[in-house]
């Protein structure tokens, strides 16, 4: 079976020559984005939130996912990877943009649960876990992505991620699977009952 996503944003390639263009080679490969469109669609007026924001390929894939009702918050430390991405998703109604430490972001925030967390950066994932599975809802999902060897991995990075896994297998209060699959993915939902 071919696994190629045969239906792409149209925004994909322009956001990928901005990402050559500033040397940014940590976007989400499209079988991880495809799962982000297909988990995005499960949720009419979806509240999602997106930890990393880079120049925003994982953004149009979500927003390819979103019915009209649905609202994306995507957060960024990097202001100028995230204006890339507002060059070319910036006039999207749904989407809240974020500047700012994810970390900090997560401690600071204080409104409604939501329906599909992707913590594509370390707030989220590596730190500040807690947190974000707490504002995941009933019923609702969390992903990460890059937890298989990636070329370019910092110093300590396998072991941050054999840390997470643990973690993530620990709590009761989700349950998840992992897929040895795209760059190496792990979903945990929170049951709604």
């Amino acid at each position: 079976m071919d696994d190629t996503p045969k239906h792409l944003p149209d925004t994909l390639e322009s956001l990928r020559a901005k990402a050559r263009a500033a040397g940014f080679g940590m976007s989400s490969e499209d079988r991880t984005g495809s799962l982000l469109a297909a988990l995005a669609a499960t949720r009419p007026q979806g509240r999602i939130l997106e930890l990393g924001t880079g120049v925003g390929e994982g953004t149009a894939w979500l927003l390819s996912g979103m019915d009209a009702d649905s609202r994306l918050v995507t957060v960024e430390l990097d202001p100028a990877l995230q204006s890339l991405a507002r060059e070319q998703l910036g006039a999207d109604p749904r989407v809240t943009w974020v500047t700012g430490d994810g970390g900090e972001w997560l401690e600071q925030y204080d409104g409604e649960p939501f329906d599909l967390v992707f913590a594509d950066t370390w707030p989220g994932k590596f730190t500040h876990l807690d947190r974000a599975l707490a504002l995941v809802a009933p019923g609702g999902t969390y992903l990460v992505d890059d937890l298989l060897p990636q070329p370019g991995w910092p110093e300590g990075h396998a072991s941050s991620v054999a840390g997470l896994l643990e973690r993530l297998e620990e709590r009761a209060d989700f349950r998840s699977v992992r897929m040895t699959w795209a760059s190496g993915l792990l979903m945990a939902v929170r049951p709604a009952g």
